[in-house]
């Protein structure tokens, strides 16, 4: 895999990401905290567009949606501490790092 290919991943999987937090975020909103029925609505539309992002990666189903599960851990960690301003502590710092360490070795792994 080449450093472009590596970067328009990497780029994918943060656009995924932000596709399922925000659109679940909205949802979140619309039943929790009251918002009106629209959040919802696009928050469903944004969470269909979540789908279709991961089939852009260049490997399989299983590994793109094992190893986005380390990106979103960590993308989760960060929209809590910006979004709902709850900064993560050193066990879920050590656990990002744990979790994007695996996504590392199971997207970009050289294999023979």
């Amino acid at each position: 895999m080449t450093s472009l290919e590596i970067v328009k991943s990497v780029g994918y999987f943060i656009l995924a990401g932000l596709f399922e937090i925000g659109g679940g975020y909205l949802v979140w909103l619309w039943l929790r905290e009251g918002k009106p029925v629209w959040y919802a609505i696009i928050g469903a539309v944004i969470l269909v567009l979540y789908g279709v992002v991961p089939t852009l990666q260049p490997a399989h189903f299983g590994r793109v949606y094992a190893a986005y599960g380390g990106v979103f851990i960590v993308m989760a960690l960060l929209w809590g501490w910006k979004v709902d301003a709850v900064a993560p502590d050193r066990y879920d710092i050590i656990g990002g790092i744990m979790a994007l360490t695996g996504v590392v070795i199971m997207m970009y792994w050289p294999r023979s």
